[in-house]
C-alpha cells in the first residue's frame, strides 16, 4: 500500500473512534511503530486536531469538532458495491426492508455515465436464485425470519444466550437450550446457530427458523470462553470419522459441505483428499446430516474410520435406497443404483 493512500484510510479509521493506540495502528496497518508514529504526526500536521494522552492506558483521539471531506467512492468501487448488493438477491439478509430504497440511494452516489453502467450491468448479469425472466423480482422470500435480526441485536451484546426451540420431529414441542453462540451462519438457503450447549458440554447446531424466543443467559450459570475453547479443541482432537476422498467425492466435496468438514489434499494434483472430522453421534440431527452428506458424496470415497451408529444409518439408508431401486427396475423406472462405497 502506498504511503499516501495508507495516510487517508488511517484518517478514516481514526475519525471513526473514540480512542486509539499506536499498537493498535501498527497491528490494524501492518507496520512498525516508528512507521505508525511519522503517520500519526504527517496527519496532525495536515490538520487533524489529534488530542494525545499520557500514562499506561494512553493514546489519541479526535476532538468531536473534526470533520473529514464528503466519502468520494471510485468508479470501480461503485460497480464493486452494486454487483455485491445485486448477487444478495432471495438470500434473506437481516435489516434488508427494502432493495429499492438501498438500491436508489446508492444510485444517487453516482454520475449519470455511472448510472448507466449499472443499470446495464442490472440487465446482463444473473445470479444464483435470480429469476432470468424477471430479475428484479423481489420476492417475499427476501425477508429473513422475524427472530434473525432480535437475535443478531441481542448478540452483539452478549453471546450467552438461553434459546427456545420448537422441535418439529417431535411434535413442536418446546425446548430451551443455554448456549454460547459460536458463529451465526447460512448454509442450504436458511441461517444457522452454531453454538457450545453449556449444559451438554458440546457443540450444537440449531436452525433460526424454529426459534420462538431468545434471551441473556444468567451470568452465574455461564462457562467461561477459555474452558469452552478447550472443550471443544478436546472433542476436535477425538476424531471419529475418517475418509479417503477421490476426484468425484472431492468435486461433490467443494459444491457442499458441513461449516466444520474440512479436506487435506494428499497429492500435487489435489485429486485425492483426506477427512478427518468428529461427529457427535449422540444428536440425532447432527447424525442424520453426516449420513445424507456421505451419501452425497457418492461412491468415490473410502471409509477408514466411522462410528457404528453412523455406520448402521448409512447401511440402513443404502438399504432403503437398493429396495426403492429394485421396485423401480420392476415397474420399468430404470432408476440406477447407488455408487457402492
Amino acid at each position: 500500500m502506498k504511503k499516501v493512500e495508507r495516510i487517508n484510510i488511517i484518517m478514516r479509521y481514526i475519525n471513526n473512534r473514540a480512542h486509539f493506540t499506536i499498537s493498535e495502528i501498527m497491528q490494524e496497518f501492518n507496520v512498525s511503530r516508528s512507521t505508525a508514529i511519522r503517520d500519526i504526526r504527517e496527519i496532525e500536521a495536515m490538520g487533524m486536531p489529534l488530542v494525545a494522552e499520557v500514562g499506561r492506558d494512553g493514546g489519541y483521539f479526535v476532538m468531536s469538532n473534526s470533520v473529514l471531506p464528503t466519502v468520494r467512492f471510485t468508479d470501480n468501487e461503485i460497480k464493486a458495491l452494486f454487483i455485491a448488493f445485486m448477487a444478495t438477491r432471495n438470500l434473506q439478509l437481516p435489516y434488508l426492508k427494502s432493495r429499492h430504497s438501498l438500491a436508489e440511494k446508492l444510485l444517487g452516489l453516482t454520475s449519470q455515465n455511472q448510472q448507466d453502467d449499472l443499470v446495464l450491468l442490472n440487465q446482463i448479469l444473473l445470479f444464483e436464485g435470480t429469476n432470468p425472466y424477471n430479475p428484479d423480482l423481489l420476492d417475499l422470500s427476501d425477508l429473513p425470519h422475524p427472530m434473525l435480526e432480535r437475535l443478531i441485536q441481542i448478540l452483539l451484546e452478549d453471546r450467552y444466550l438461553l434459546v427456545s426451540v420448537e422441535d418439529v420431529e417431535e411434535g413442536r414441542e418446546l425446548k430451551a437450550y443455554p448456549i454460547y453462540l459460536m458463529r451465526l451462519y447460512r448454509e442450504k438457503s436458511s441461517w444457522q446457530i452454531e453454538g457450545f450447549d453449556l449444559e451438554e458440554g458440546t457443540r450444537r447446531i440449531i436452525p433460526v427458523d424454529n426459534l420462538t424466543d431468545v434471551k441473556p443467559y444468567p451470568e452465574k450459570k455461564r462457562v467461561s470462553k477459555k474452558k469452552i475453547e478447550e472443550q471443544l479443541r478436546k472433542q476436535e482432537e477425538a476424531v471419529n470419522l475418517v475418509l479417503a476422498l477421490g476426484p468425484k467425492a472431492i468435486a461433490q466435496f467443494k459444491k457442499y459441505h458441513p461449516l466444520k468438514m474440512t479436506i487435506s489434499y494428499t497429492n500435487p494434483f489435489q485429486t485425492t483428499a483426506i477427512l478427518k472430522t468428529f461427529v457427535n453421534v449422540h444428536h440425532r440431527d447432527e447424525l442424520t446430516e453426516t449420513t445424507n452428506w456421505l451419501l452425497f458424496l457418492g461412491g468415490d470415497i473410502e471409509i477408514r474410520e466411522i462410528p457404528k451408529e453412523v455406520a448402521s444409518e448409512f447401511q440402513g439408508r443404502m438399504e432403503v435406497l437398493g429396495t426403492s431401486h429394485s421396485e423401480d427396475a420392476k415397474s420399468g423406472a430404470g432408476q440406477p443404483t447407488p455408487d457402492r462405497i
